[in-house]
């Protein structure tokens, strides 16, 4: 399976993936199963959170990063401090 990847996107590419016309998710602190039927890249805008997948893998993310999860991906999510995050899925 794909991992899931994070980058800290400059203004350019924000701007060339439309990030800011994408929905707005937010989310508090907890920890919950999550799995994805398609893939979905989010911009994280506030928070931060750790996501562990069924491979064992611990990912790290937050405020200014750029995640993709695969689509496919288990995983348990683990927010840490309050995620508002722009979302697109596919």
């Amino acid at each position: 399976m794909s991992k899931i990847t994070v980058k800290k996107p400059d203004s350019d590419e924000l701007e060339t993936l439309g990030v800011n016309s994408w929905p707005i998710w937010e989310k508090e602190i907890s920890r919950f199963d999550w799995s994805y039927s398609d893939q979905e890249t989010c911009y994280i805008l506030e928070g931060n959170a750790k996501v562990e997948t069924e491979d064992g893998d611990t990912v790290v993310f937050g405020e200014g990063d750029l995640v993709m999860f695969p689509k496919g991906l288990n995983c348990v999510w683990d927010i840490q401090a309050p995620i508002r995050k722009h979302y697109k899925m596919g």
